[in-house]
């Protein structure tokens, strides 16, 4: 079986997929806490857009977009690879601030009924996602000084 960009894009988003549904539903089960509070999904997919981006650039398509005008960035994501790095790059940064909103509710005493909207936008819209949980953290101060680990219960 051939690594096309159409299967890369359905198994990472596979594992966002994953990702998302146990920070949703099952936050304090301990294997979210392995696989996801960890930090452990991001970084695969963080591999997985260093493989990609690499490529990109160490390959034929070298020459193809850049980042100096909208111009550029539009002729480089013409590139299915290219494009399927920038998919994966707002999957591992979406899922990164998602795991930091879970881990900041926890030590904030916010109910996680009131985190879901915002992991869910969060997913969904990225920014609009961090600047409602932003704004509910405001009503919730500190209950722990010391930082979370991935390891609390």
């Amino acid at each position: 079986m051939a690594l096309t960009p159409d299967l890369l894009f359905s198994l990472a988003n596979f594992v966002a997929m994953l990702g998302w549904a146990l920070l949703l539903l099952a936050p304090r089960w301990r294997g979210t806490r392995q696989v996801v509070l960890s930090g452990a999904l991001p970084l695969v997919l963080a591999v997985a857009y260093t493989l990609l981006i690499g490529s990109h650039y160490l390959g034929p398509h070298t020459s193809e977009g850049g980042f100096s005008s909208l111009a550029e960035v539009a002729a480089l994501f013409r590139s299915p690879w290219a494009l399927l790095a920038g998919w994966v790059h707002y999957l591992c940064f979406d899922m990164s601030i998602g795991i930091w909103e879970t881990l900041d509710a926890r030590r904030r005493g916010v109910p996680h009924l009131l985190l879901v909207p915002c992991l869910l936008l969060t997913f969904l819209f990225g920014p609009v996602g961090l600047l409602l949980y932003s704004l509910v953290r405001r009503f919730y101060a500190c209950e722990v000084a010391a930082p979370v680990s991935a390891a609390t219960p």
